[in-house]
């Protein structure tokens, strides 16, 4: 069995979360800088074994698409055209990067480091990673 990959894509930064093999645990893995993100991918396809890549879906709260999602759409044109063998899977992600501010604060994590962004969307991606498992 592979890892789950999950994508909490950005236009200057993308979190990325990954489960265990056993796809149990969700961990925040890094962020990476967005206009790296397809070469990053496939180095670490080249390292472990991926079953899935699960990507945000950004949506308004009257449920329509968020601006980004043009963006995303392009990313997953790409990804599909150079990672063909891994299937991908959209998950909503409205109210992540809210969930990932005040899990920093329960965390105890101090003001100067709550302001690192790359860190909140790390963490974005872990709660989109652990919302799919939840519902599985």
């Amino acid at each position: 069995m592979g890892r789950l990959l999950a994508i909490d894509f950005g236009k200057k930064r993308t979190g990325i979360a990954v489960t265990d093999e056993l796809q149990i645990i969700a961990s925040g893995l890094t962020t990476v800088d967005t206009n790296n993100l397809l070469p990053f991918l496939k180095e670490y396809i080249s390292k472990e074994k991926v079953d899935l890549f699960l990507i945000g879906k950004p949506k308004q709260m009257n449920n329509s698409d968020s601006e980004s999602e043009t963006l995303i759409l392009d990313f997953l044109s790409k990804l599909q055209k150079q990672i063909p063998t891994i299937p991908t899977q959209r998950i909503d992600e409205r109210f992540t990067s809210k969930m990932a501010f005040q899990t920093m604060i329960d965390s105890g994590l101090k003001k100067k480091q709550r302001r690192n962004k790359a860190l909140v969307d790390e963490i974005s991606a872990t709660i989109i990673l652990q919302s799919y498992l939840y519902s599985k």
